[in-house]
C-alpha cells in the first residue's frame, strides 16, 4: 500500500506534463501487445499451413494447394496463391520468382504495421518528460525569485526535486517501450525472412519438378 501511495504522490507531483507521458505509454503498451499477438498468431498459422501445403507440392499437385491457401487471410498464403497461380499459367520460371516477390511485397506492410510507432512514442516519452522538468524549473525560479530570502534554498530545492518527477517518468516510460520496441523489430524480421525462405522453397520444387518431367 505504501509503495502505491508513494507512485501516486510521485506522478501528481508531476503536475500537467504527467498526464501526456501516462498517456502515451499506454498507447505505447496497446501497440506493443498487439504487434505481439499478431506477430505470434503469424508465426504458427504460417507453419501450419506450410507443413499442410508442402506435401502437395512436392507431389506436383499445384491445384490442390492452390485450393488449400486461396481462402486464406495468412501472409504466407497470400503469396503462393500468387505463386501457384503464375506457376500453373506461366512458362518461365522468372516469372513466377516476380509472382512470389511481388506477393511478399504486398504482405510486408501488414507485418511491419505500426511497429515503428513504438520507437516514436519512446522518444516523445522522453521529450515530453524533458519538457515537463524544463517547464517546472522554469516556474520553480520564478516563484524563488520573489520569495524569502530565508526560505529560497529550502524552496528551490523542493522545486527542483518535483521538475525532476517528470523526466524520470518520461524515462519510466521510454526504456521498457525500447526494449519491446527491438524485441519485436527482431520477432518482424523473424517473420520475413521465413516467408522469403519460403519463396526459396517453392522455386526449388518446381525446379525439381521440371526436371523430373524432362527426364
Amino acid at each position: 500500500m505504501g509503495m502505491l501511495q508513494n507512485m501516486i504522490k510521485f506522478i501528481q507531483a508531476g503536475e500537467i506534463w504527467v498526464y501526456p507521458i501516462l498517456l502515451a505509454m499506454v498507447a505505447g503498451l496497446a501497440i506493443c501487445l498487439e504487434r505481439w499477438l499478431f506477430l505470434r498468431s503469424v508465426t504458427k498459422s504460417n507453419s501450419r499451413l506450410w507443413d499442410e501445403i508442402y506435401p502437395l507440392l512436392g507431389k506436383g499437385q499445384l491445384k490442390a494447394a492452390l485450393d488449400l491457401v486461396r481462402d486464406s487471410s495468412m501472409p504466407i498464403a497470400r503469396i503462393l496463391t500468387q505463386g501457384i497461380n503464375r506457376a500453373l499459367n506461366a512458362r518461365r520460371q522468372e516469372d513466377v520468382e516476380l509472382a512470389l516477390e511481388e506477393g511478399l511485397m504486398e504482405v510486408m506492410p501488414r507485418i511491419e504495421k505500426r511497429t515503428n510507432y513504438i520507437s516514436t512514442i519512446a522518444n516523445v516519452s522522453t521529450l515530453l518528460g524533458l519538457l515537463g522538468t524544463i517547464m517546472g524549473l522554469i516556474d520553480a525560479f520564478a516563484a524563488v525569485a520573489s520569495a524569502d530570502p530565508a526560505q529560497k534554498a529550502d524552496l528551490l530545492s523542493k522545486s527542483v526535486s518535483v521538475a525532476m518527477n517528470t523526466t524520470a517518468l518520461g524515462l519510466i516510460s521510454a526504456i521498457p517501450l525500447m526494449l519491446f520496441y527491438s524485441y519485436l523489430q527482431s520477432k518482424t524480421n523473424e517473420v520475413i525472412e521465413s516467408l522469403e525462405m519460403v519463396n526459396v522453397k517453392f522455386m526449388n520444387i518446381l525446379r525439381n519438378l521440371a526436371q523430373q518431367k524432362g527426364e
